[in-house]
């Protein structure tokens, strides 16, 4: 069975592995290049856009894929809307694995907000110490609050305005609670910003905070439409062995 895996997040990288040795799949991982240097996949893998939903049907026409499986990160809700409109014009299955969102704990102080725009005015007119747990296409956003320093976590340098007085760390997690809460603690951060990106990789960034009594400054997700709704890579993977074993007549609709 021919495979196409949009990918981009930690799931997609595990399902990648999971796939790689298995010789029932035929797996192709497609990145939409927002990261100039990803880490190496074990499968077959593509870089760039396909150009909207047309784009997306009429490569996976190309390439004769037969299940389509959505591994995106949860912000990445354009994609996630060209995969269930091009699979469901052409009756492919489709399964999007969705990550739950972290939810506040007792003693966790989050101020929810819609955009990046929003949480650069949260912090207020009066100077603040903020740390940054954003991608590097966010970090423009807070260059119209130029009032307060700014700590900022990138994967990759920025190539977007950014704000006079901000220090750029260039690291990719999987991150833990005491490196976290040593960080916040030498930098002497009053107030984070962050992506509710759920899992486990930067969620020890939530637990220092918690820890230290820091409020956080909470980006909410996106409306993401989706296929057949998975959670973990492993679920994936049963879902297209169940794809592959109850193959239906081509034109059939299922998973999406």
């Amino acid at each position: 069975m021919r495979v196409l895996i949009l990918g981009g997040s930690t799931e997609s990288s595990e399902l990648s592995r999971l796939l790689a040795d298995n010789s029932r799949f035929d797996t192709t991982l497609s990145l939409a290049g927002r990261t100039l240097k990803p880490r190496a996949q074990p499968v077959r893998t593509r870089t760039g856009g396909f150009g909207g939903a047309d784009g997306l049907a009429a490569w996976l026409v190309q390439e004769s894929i037969e299940a389509v499986i959505d591994a995106t990160h949860p912000y990445a809700d354009q994609i996630s809307f060209n995969a269930v409109t091009a699979c469901g014009r052409l009756r492919l299955p489709l399964a999007t694995i969705l990550r739950p969102a972290w939810q506040p704990q007792p003693g966790d102080n989050w101020l929810t907000v819609a955009s990046a725009e929003a949480a650069a005015d949260a912090p207020g007119s009066q100077p603040r110490r903020v740390f940054l747990s954003l991608g590097r296409l966010e970090l423009g956003a807070f260059a119209s609050a130029p009032q307060h320093h700014y700590v900022a976590r990138s994967i990759e340098p920025p190539d977007v305005a950014l704000p006079p007085d901000i220090s750029l760390i260039l690291d990719r997690g999987p991150f833990d609670e005491q490196a976290e809460t040593a960080l916040l603690t030498r930098e002497k951060i009053d107030m984070i910003v962050s992506k509710n990106s759920g899992g486990a990789a930067t969620y020890p960034k939530i637990t220092a905070t918690r820890k230290l009594g820091i409020p956080v400054v909470m980006i909410a997700r996106p409306l993401k439409v989706h296929g057949h709704a998975v959670e973990h890579a492993a679920d994936a993977v049963k879902w297209l062995e169940q794809q592959l074993a109850h193959r239906a007549t081509p034109g059939s609709a299922r998973g999406v």
